[in-house]
């Protein structure tokens, strides 16, 4: 049967438009601007209920997600010349810690009173940040392969050198770190293509995982069942923090890069961010996609586009996130 011209042409619309319905990006439920300007950097509180963001002539906010107004603004000196280019809240969302390349600051969010600060040596760099419930402790990782843990309570500081051991790397860049709840174990990630669990008290490696590239981002689970380790390129595990084995590799058709990772509280899910809008939710146990979304871009940037600076999930399992664009979008899965 041959068909006429004008149904060839019927069945081409509508083919193509079956195919622009399928692509059509889902929208956010709530989007709540938490500033005016860009973001330099951000993050959110385990649950979502805060979110913290620095920009360029603001210094710290905190703001109250839940209200959308500000709770604080905290700065380091002069926002300028010291711009905070890190943040990062407790497992309890009771504390904020912060940095700018040589500096780094811990608030309590009772009443955003500044904890300490502490400085780099010359020459060093602070690469990424954690603090652990309570504020007992923080973890700084060093642009020299360097990795410090720093009780408060004692002053006690443990300088943790397993990402040093690689002479042929160019750089010692550990570029992600991640603290357990108790302070007691931390995951970290670096230019030398391994990722490492290790004890604070001892300095021991409990688990290394080899990539085969850097590796940008490191998770650990709450709860102390998973950790997720993830290099520049495609591959993107996780696996049980106890034995070290691989629970599932997450299933990446082409290189994806990661800026943001965080698991749900039951253990069922990782959610991801990357530096090109987009955003996925994860089945801990195969590694499948189950939910994607790209966040609201730029519409000033050509082409458009905005960084997932962090993610979470709402105490109703809602999927949460913040951007470059100085958005907190609410995500229906």
């Amino acid at each position: 049967m041959t068909l006429t011209h004008p149904v060839k042409y019927l069945c081409i619309f509508l083919c193509i438009w079956l195919v622009s319905c399928t692509e059509v990006q889902k929208k956010p439920e709530i989007s709540q601007s938490v500033t005016a300007e860009g973001t330099v950097t951000a993050a959110l509180s385990d649950t979502s209920a805060l979110a913290a963001f620095s920009s360029t002539t603001s210094g710290i906010v905190v703001q109250d997600v839940t209200k959308g107004a500000p709770l604080f603004r905290l700065s380091h000196q002069d926002p300028v010349t010291n711009l905070v280019t890190l943040l990062n809240f407790s497992s309890d969302g009771q504390f904020l810690v912060s940095a700018d390349l040589r500096h780094v600051g811990l608030w309590q969010l009772s009443d955003g009173k500044n904890l300490g600060f502490w400085s780099m040596q010359e020459g060093i760099t602070v690469r990424d940040i954690a603090v652990s419930a309570q504020g007992k402790h923080i973890v700084i990782a060093q642009n020299d392969g360097k990795i410090q843990h720093i009780t408060l309570k004692t002053g006690r500081r443990l300088e943790f050198l397993g990402h040093t051991r690689d002479v042929n790397a160019v750089d010692h860049n550990v570029n992600s770190v991640a603290i357990s709840p108790n302070g007691r174990y931390v995951l970290s990630g670096g230019n030398d293509y391994k990722s490492y669990l290790w004890d604070s008290e001892t300095g021991q490696v409990l688990h290394s995982f080899t990539h085969p590239s850097r590796v940008i981002k490191v998770a650990l689970d709450n709860q102390g069942r998973f950790l997720f380790s993830a290099d520049s390129r495609k591959q993107a595990e996780i696996y049980d923090v106890r034995t070290g084995n691989k629970i599932s590799q997450l299933q990446i058709e082409r290189s994806m890069s990661f800026s943001a990772a965080r698991f749900s509280d039951d253990g069922k899910w990782l959610i991801t961010g990357s530096p090109a809008q987009q955003v996925v939710i994860w089945d801990v146990a195969t590694g499948k996609r189950v939910h994607e979304w790209l966040v609201t871009p730029n519409p000033n940037s050509r082409p458009a586009n905005a960084l997932v600076y962090d993610v979470a999930f709402s105490t109703q399992g809602q999927p949460v996130t913040v951007s470059s664009v100085g958005l907190v979008e609410l995500w229906k899965p």
